[in-house]
């Protein structure tokens, strides 16, 4: 069978990323990419450089990664769905639930496999949680719990942190939990003079009864990405900088101190970190979309997901300007 003819859209700091992976997946190959400002990282091999998503489709594209900025996913998601060709696009799926709303449309019309770049889902730290919560390790969920700070990136120019960090958080806790968001509340500020906002404090409830807390900012000196997953067992901490989960148990011995034993709380058991491989998210987020474009069972972020992480993220922004907890339908 011949590989799979893959183009690429976007060569800024992710798209680099994206070409590397691409040029080395096996059963692809990357046959052209596209940039109206060129290959400036140097990472087309010597393959043809277009400058827009009409030159890159005249290479008979099977798929296509597009690593654009957000506001030209809708076009440029459009132009693919309108060309019979697979997408993978970055996430978040389009700028706004409309635009997002006409791309996912686009692609279940055509019968074309579209799916949305939220990476975090490929951590390994949180595929073993999501394998360890099937299993029933940590029994019902309570809550869940995300942290991720870090200075400004100087990449982002269209959107929030929101939109850019916080659909990170809004889609693993939902895939992680197999979830839905039902009602958010949100608080932001502006506080390094954009049009933006840079930092937001999250509360959500989820479909099953467990409660969300995410912390997203552009304004802390060092860089966090952490998750908590209390349940009724106890609390896995996964923290997707260095991939490591920890199980945190509830206690089991009894205690024989008054004091301590009148508290009717659960108390500190044993803490297992867990020795998993780990592979790098990317690579894993592209072999499974080769295997979902290949019609192989695969793991991949739908539009149909996307489009809910849109909602989800805009429920937060509008909560943030009313002043009220926003109901998710």
């Amino acid at each position: 069978m011949a590989n799979l003819r893959a183009g690429l859209i976007g060569l800024g700091m992710m798209g680099r990323h994206h070409a590397r992976v691409l040029g080395s997946l096996p059963g692809v190959d990357l046959v052209a990419v596209a940039d109206p400002g060129g290959d400036v990282h140097g990472v087309s091999g010597g393959r043809p450089v277009e400058a827009d998503i009409e030159g890159l489709l005249e290479h008979d594209l099977d798929y296509c990664m597009v690593a654009v900025p957000t506001i030209y996913h809708e076009a440029i998601g459009l132009a693919l769905a309108e060309a019979g060709v697979h997408a993978l696009i970055e996430k978040p799926l389009a700028q706004d639930t409309e635009s997002s709303t006409r791309v996912a449309d686009a692609f279940v019309a055509k019968g074309l496999v579209g799916a949305v770049g939220h990476i975090e889902r490929y951590n390994p730290a949180l595929q073993q949680a999501r394998s360890r919560l099937e299993a029933g390790e940590l029994g019902e969920v309570y809550q869940v719990v995300t942290r991720r700070q870090g200075p400004f990136p100087a990449r982002i120019a269209d959107v929030g942190v929101v939109k850019d960090l916080g659909t990170h958080d809004i889609d693993l806790t939902a895939w992680v939990t197999q979830q839905e968001f039902t009602a958010v509340a949100a608080r932001t500020t502006h506080r390094s003079g954009r049009e933006h906002e840079d930092m937001v404090s999250v509360v959500g409830q989820l479909s099953n009864g467990a409660i969300t807390n995410h912390l997203v900012n552009w304004l802390t000196p060092f860089k966090e990405r952490l998750t908590v997953i209390t349940g009724e067992k106890g609390s896995f901490v996964a923290d997707t900088l260095s991939a490591d989960l920890t199980f945190h148990a509830n206690g089991k011995t009894e205690q024989a101190w008054d004091a301590i034993a009148k508290f009717r709380g659960v108390s500190e058991g044993d803490v297992v970190r867990y020795a998993i491989p780990k592979p790098e998210p990317l690579r894993i987020e592209h072999e499974q979309f080769r295997d979902a474009v290949l019609g192989k069972d695969a793991d991949i972020v739908t539009m149909e997901q996307g489009l809910r992480t849109v909602r989800v993220a805009e429920a937060c922004l509008e909560s943030a300007q009313s002043g009220h907890t926003v109901e998710l339908g």
